[in-house]
């Protein structure tokens, strides 16, 4: 700079009093994708059911797995569908050659028909089923 110049006026070093968006984007990103991710596991079954509670429980749960839910009002959703009647059957079928597997998860309230829960499984190894669990969720049992 020269002598001339430093007493013009010019405001070159003036305070920038501009919001750096970036970092605030960034976060709400992060928080998007955290919601989202934890929403699709909270929507799994739509239904409301209580889980049996157990010390011992697989950690591991693969993406491609027929989810079958039993309210204790006798409700059948079948991989997040709700189904009544003959097409639970066609639609355990349906969904397994869907999902090209043979596992099937049973989620069943506490509170559920032991018989209509051995009666869909039963439908679903006359489907194809070969691998069965049962959900539950960790903690001290009742």
């Amino acid at each position: 700079m020269s002598m001339g110049k430093m007493g013009d006026g010019d405001d070159d070093d003036a305070i920038v009093a501009d919001i750096n968006m970036t970092p605030l984007i960034d976060i709400m990103l992060v928080l998007l994708v955290v919601f989202m991710v934890s929403s699709s596991v909270a929507i799994e079954s739509g239904m409301d059911i209580e889980l049996p509670k157990t010390t011992l429980t697989n950690q591991k749960k693969e993406a491609e797995i027929l989810v079958i839910t039993l309210s204790k009002e006798g409700t059948v959703v079948v991989h997040g569908k709700k189904v009544s009647g003959p097409e639970i059957s066609r639609r355990i079928a349906s969904t397994l050659l869907e999902l090209k597997t043979d596992s099937v998860i049973l989620e069943g309230d506490t509170s559920a028909n032991l018989g209509k829960a051995i009666e869909l499984m039963d439908m679903a190894k006359v489907a194809g089923a070969k691998n069965f669990s049962i959900a539950a969720e960790e903690g001290k049992k009742n």
